[in-house]
């Protein structure tokens, strides 16, 4: 079964979890001629919408690409995950207001012994089921998965904090249902908020892994005729469409069609391994005893001698065009590129006086 599959499916576990909880509720409710089990039926009920907006999500994020969508569909995946998170933080300020309510205005609560029986149920129900979507969200990588599964676990949490502050109350007589209740909540307005924040960076546009930039270094580094991996950068168009980039030193001996068939190489077990549609680029590193070479190692040397400077690569030198470039990756704390890139252009300049000289700075999009 294909990751979208399993999504589904354990959607419809929700769903249907719900509908059956919900018809137990009504019917007890209706047994026992009580309005408060027979709407705690109906919220059941409105509970199943996250299940149906992550199965909704899902189906359409599985569309095919067409012209104005060239990468697909699949980032509609994170709007789900938006919508089922906004409903928690919802459940959660609401839950917050109605707490606070009850501090300042206690009640003192009333159960019958049919009622505890379904208020029990319910939270054994809610637990089990919070805590399978929300795992089969981690092991498919579905934010809308795992925001789903929480929204369960915190209707348990929130059912099981009314229960002991009632058994409190008609113990003890001392209300804790506004002060629990608020505790509560704000646990899950923050777990809403990082909810929130997992789609919302995605979209934006997160960084890459760690672990996955060393990981395509490594592989890249590997292959015969590569002397570096620099420039990777990385877009996440959906769990199953990656786009992406990167730079490779090759020597200036290396033939054009060697460099074909090694990008091409490159290329092909990336997507592979990783599902990444990678372009790969090439920078040519002078070897031999002339004036490239020569000034390749001094330029580089002394640009590297900088400690706001983390990495040089990129450079070119060309007769032809009467130019000198080369690429710069500054470090995180260099925030003017403009005087950077004046800096080093009046330092590398007298290497070669009758030349124009271009530093390009790049900045860091994997680390």
């Amino acid at each position: 079964m294909d990751r979208s599959s399993q999504i589904i499916k354990t959607s419809w576990i929700g769903i249907a979890t719900n509908v059956l909880l919900a018809g137990f509720k009504a019917v007890v409710g209706i047994l026992a001629s009580s309005v408060a089990i027979v709407m705690d039926a109906v919220n059941n009920l409105s509970d199943a919408l996250s299940s149906v907006i992550t199965i909704v999500g899902t189906k359409l994020s599985q569309r095919p690409a067409d012209r104005k969508h060239p990468f697909g569909f699949g980032r509609i995946e994170y709007f789900s995950a938006i919508i089922i998170a906004v409903i928690v933080l919802s459940a959660g300020i609401t839950s917050l207001i109605e707490s606070v309510k009850k501090i300042f205005h206690p009640t003192e609560p009333s159960y019958t012994t049919l009622t505890l029986i379904v208020i029990i149920v319910a939270i054994v129900v809610k637990l089990i089921l919070g805590q399978y979507v929300k795992r089969k969200g981690e092991q498919l990588n579905s934010d809308a998965l795992i925001a789903s599964g929480s929204d369960a676990l915190f209707d348990a949490v929130i059912t099981l904090a009314t229960l002991v502050s009632a058994g409190v109350m008609l113990l003890w007589h001392v209300s804790l249902d506004g002060i629990l209740g608020a505790l509560i909540s704000l646990v899950i307005i923050k777990a809403g908020v990082e909810m929130l924040a997992s789609p919302v960076n995605e979209l934006l546009g997160a960084s890459i892994p760690a672990e996955l930039t060393r990981q395509i270094r490594q592989e890249v580094s590997a292959f015969e005729g590569v002397h570096g991996v620099f420039d990777l950068i990385l877009h996440n168009y959906g769990h199953d469409v990656k786009i992406g980039s990167l730079h490779i030193n090759v020597y200036d001996t290396m033939s054009a069609h060697d460099i074909h068939r090694l990008t091409r190489q490159i290329s092909t077990e990336m997507f592979q391994l990783h599902g990444i549609i990678m372009t790969v680029g090439v920078y040519a590193v002078a070897t031999g005893a002339n004036r490239r070479a020569e000034l390749q190692s001094k330029v580089m040397q002394t640009l590297a001698a900088h400690r706001d400077i983390v990495q040089v690569h990129g450079f070119l030198y060309s007769e032809r065009d009467n130019m000198l470039s080369v690429d710069v990756v500054p470090d995180i704390t260099v925030h003017d590129d403009d005087a950077l890139v004046s800096r080093l252009t009046a330092e590398i300049q007298p290497f070669v006086p009758e030349m124009k000289v271009v530093v390009v700075v790049d900045h860091n999009y994997s680390e």
